[in-house]
């Protein structure tokens, strides 16, 4: 690792993004985001923004950023929703059906990979695939519970608990992974951050050397955590969820913390002998 923050941002030159909590809050981008993203740009950065929410496709990321004055390419984008599908188009058999709990990103990837999903009154499934749900009912959770007490393998998009929106801190997919584990005595596998997959994917398109590399997350126990397994760096910003106060009790410590993103680049400008502005 790095012996300094500064020694750390001068040679970095690929940087894994999340999403909620480190570029906005809900509909709302955090204060120099766009002028953050422009600054990677410009220094030459490369860029993957990896998320753990899997509600929204690639391409709707894009015209996210897009209405808060920020441009990424498609290809910049993964999420746990893509690499779920990527997962399951190499175990699921053909014909087997998945039974899915999400939103437009995590059904969408499961149709562009070809795989069949379950209607709701399919008597069996193969597998039930569980991601972030504003519409979930009572007979979602049920048919779930169903299909796993009558055998179907449990896949988690990502472990998040919690889930922050411009009211404050909601619950997250793993809460609600959590219900239905309780409900049906079955365990997910998951797919998201702090496991690798996304992590690899993201240094293969990059093409980068590890220790050129750096996630850059909010959240200890997923960002900080995932960079470690994987043998990269990685920058807590704490406009998400993790604390001060977390960081101070917990095993997991991040290489560098920062405030926000503007405090990130004018430390990155210093780290290159510049000033901002």
């Amino acid at each position: 690792m790095a012996s300094s923050p500064a020694q750390l941002l001068a040679n970095l030159h690929g940087l894994i993004l999340d999403m909620d909590g480190v570029l906005w809050e809900g509909d709302r981008p955090l204060p120099g985001m766009p002028e953050f993203l422009s600054f990677l740009r410009a220094e030459e950065i490369r860029i993957i923004l990896a998320t753990n929410n899997a509600s929204l496709t690639p391409e709707s990321y894009v015209q996210k950023l897009a209405r808060m004055g920020a441009e990424v390419r498609r290809e910049e984008i993964i999420t746990s929703a893509t690499a779920t599908a990527e997962y399951l188009k190499s175990i699921a058999r053909p014909g087997e059906k998945i039974f899915i709990i999400g939103e437009e990103g995590l059904t969408r990837a499961i149709e562009e990979a070809g795989l069949p999903m379950a209607e709701p009154d399919d008597l069996h499934a193969a597998y039930v695939v569980c991601g972030m749900d504003r519409g979930l009912t009572w007979q979602k959770l049920a048919n779930a519970t169903i299909y796993l007490r009558g055998g179907a393998r449990f896949i988690g998009t990502n472990p998040d608990l919690t889930f922050p929106t411009e009211r404050g801190i909601a619950h997250g997919n793993g809460a609600v992974l959590a219900a239905l584990t309780a409900a049906s005595g079955v365990k997910p596998t998951i797919i998201g951050k702090p496991f690798p997959s996304l992590f690899q994917m993201a240094l293969l398109k990059m093409g980068i050397p590890k220790a050129r590399v750096a996630s850059l997350g909010d959240r200890l126990e997923t960002d900080i955590l995932g960079a470690r397994k994987v043998g990269i760096h990685s920058i807590l910003v704490l406009t998400g969820i993790s604390s001060r106060k977390e960081l101070r009790h917990s095993k997991i410590k991040p290489t560098l913390v920062v405030e926000d993103l503007p405090s990130l680049q004018r430390a990155w400008l210093l780290s290159r002998g510049r000033r901002n502005g």
